[in-house]
């Protein structure tokens, strides 16, 4: 019987991986104010993991918790790819940290040039970890995982520093049949968020409510 795969969290990380995002603001919440994403939906959270980049301590903790997670979770990995564009630079981080090969997934083929969806060299069959920065729907990280397997890579799973939890993630992935491992996610973020008082106990309902029906949240 086949046993489908199914969104992980690693706890060792979570706390601290919402508080260090928290405290350098690559996580900002605003409940009265709602962030308006690309897709037009209205969200008291925005994500810009780029940040961490900034910020050398955080940087290399986020690139060490993930190296220990796709060794963990996946121990026979052999090639690591980022995901455009924010997976990139922490990809190439933990790729050479683990001293594997590196590539990387672009959102379209070039329209130039050899046409290249996937930038590096194409090694089928070899076992692929894609890496992200943040999971929201899915849609993008596993059009980018598709687009390594249609390569003859063999993708065995995804690492990303966090994830929103949303059901229709969470399916997708599974239908997908690619396991996801994330630092953190949004019930711990929640969690140091009010610890921390960047929100009070008020405002947790709201988020809540965006958390289950994101699309439709006002």
């Amino acid at each position: 019987m086949l046993i489908m795969p199914t969104v992980t969290i690693e706890e060792t990380t979570a706390e601290a991986v919402a508080a260090k995002l928290l405290e350098i603001q690559a996580i900002k919440l605003n409940v009265t104010h709602p962030f308006t994403w690309s897709s037009g939906w209205k969200s008291p959270i925005y994500c810009d993991n780029r940040l961490a980049l900034s910020y050398p301590e955080i940087r290399n903790y986020i690139k060490q918790s993930l190296a220990h997670v796709i060794r963990k979770n996946y121990p026979e990995v052999q090639v690591i790819a980022g995901v455009a564009t924010a997976g990139i630079p922490h990809g190439a981080l933990v790729a050479d940290l683990l001293g594997i090969p590196f590539v990387y997934v672009r959102p379209k083929a070039k329209d130039h040039g050899m046409g290249n969806m996937i930038e590096g060299k194409i090694d089928p069959g070899k076992k692929a970890v894609l890496v992200e920065d943040l999971v929201s729907t899915g849609g993008s990280s596993l059009k980018a995982a598709q687009a390594m397997r249609e390569a003859g890579f063999d993708v065995i799973g995804m690492a990303a520093i966090f994830t929103y939890g949303f059901d229709i993630s969470e399916k997708a992935f599974e239908q997908a049949r690619v396991p996801l491992v994330c630092l953190s996610n949004f019930s711990f973020l929640i969690l140091e968020a009010v610890y921390k008082s960047y929100v009070d106990e008020n405002q947790i309902e709201h988020l809540k409510s965006w958390r289950v029906d994101p699309a439709n949240w006002r």
